[in-house]
C-alpha cells in the first residue's frame, strides 16, 4: 500500500496562472519552500515567464506548524507527496499549460523518481545530490540512466553532492542534460574569489532553466 500525505498539500504560487509553463518545485531536506534559495529562484523564473508552485514534504509542513526540526519522510511519503501534489496542480491547470517538476536536491531527486510514471513534461533539479557528501561510491544515478522525461540539472560545479569533475564521468540518460554554474556550490553559490555573486549564478540558472523549458518541443 502507498502511503498518502499527512495533510493536505498547500502551494506556494508565483507567476501568472496563465503561463505557458508551470513548474512545481519541492525543497531541500532541511529547508523549507520558502527558504531564500527557493524564494530566489520562484521570482527570478516569474520575470522570465515561468509560474512556479512550491510545495513541502508532510514533515515540513509539520516543522511550519510546531517549530520542530524533524528528518525527512520515508521515501513512500515522498513519492505520495509527489503523487498528490501534481494530481492537485494538474485538476486546475489552465488549458494548454505545460507541467514540469523538480526541486532543491533531495526535492529534485524525489521528483525523478516519478517523472516518468507521471508523463509530465519536464524534470528540473537544482544541485541534485549525486551522492552524499564525501561518499561518491554510493551513487543515487540508477534513475537518470534510464529516465524517459526531458530533463535539466543546473549542478554547481563543486557541489560536494556531485563535482563537475565527477558528475562528468557518470553514465546518464540522453535525456538528460547537466548544466554548470561556474564554482558553485550545492546552492549554486560561488565563492568571492570567482568574482561572481549569488545573484548572478541564480540569475544565469533561472535562465537557463527558461530557455530550456521554452525550447522543448512538445511532446507526443
Amino acid at each position: 500500500m502507498r502511503d498518502a500525505p499527512s495533510q493536505p498539500l498547500s502551494f506556494l504560487n508565483t507567476g501568472p496562472k496563465d503561463a505557458p509553463w508551470r513548474l512545481c518545485l519541492a525543497h531541500g531536506a532541511g529547508a523549507p519552500m520558502d527558504s531564500d534559495f527557493m524564494e530566489g529562484i520562484a521570482a527570478r523564473l516569474a520575470e522570465r515567464g515561468v509560474a512556479t508552485a512550491r510545495f513541502e514534504f508532510p514533515y515540513m509542513a509539520l516543522r511550519r506548524l510546531d517549530g520542530r526540526r524533524r528528518p525527512p519522510d520515508r521515501e513512500p511519503k515522498l513519492l505520495a507527496a509527489w503523487r498528490a501534489a501534481v494530481a492537485e496542480l494538474r485538476g486546475c491547470a489552465p488549458a494548454g499549460q505545460r507541467l514540469a517538476i523538480g526541486g532543491k536536491s533531495m526535492g529534485g531527486r524525489m521528483a525523478s523518481l516519478v517523472a516518468d510514471a507521471l508523463h509530465v513534461d519536464a524534470l528540473i533539479c537544482l544541485g541534485y545530490p549525486f551522492h552524499p557528501p564525501g561518499k561518491p561510491d554510493r551513487l543515487r544515478t540508477g534513475r537518470l540512466e534510464t529516465l524517459q522525461t526531458p530533463a535539466l540539472i543546473r549542478q554547481g560545479e563543486r557541489d560536494p553532492f556531485g563535482r563537475r569533475e565527477e558528475v562528468e564521468t557518470y553514465r546518464l540518460a540522453p535525456t538528460v542534460t547537466v548544466s554548470w554554474s561556474p564554482d558553485g556550490d550545492h546552492d549554486l553559490k560561488p565563492r568571492k574569489r570567482s568574482g561572481l555573486d549569488h545573484a548572478e549564478t541564480l540569475d544565469a540558472a533561472a535562465q537557463t532553466v527558461a530557455e530550456y523549458l521554452f525550447g522543448l518541443p512538445e511532446r507526443p
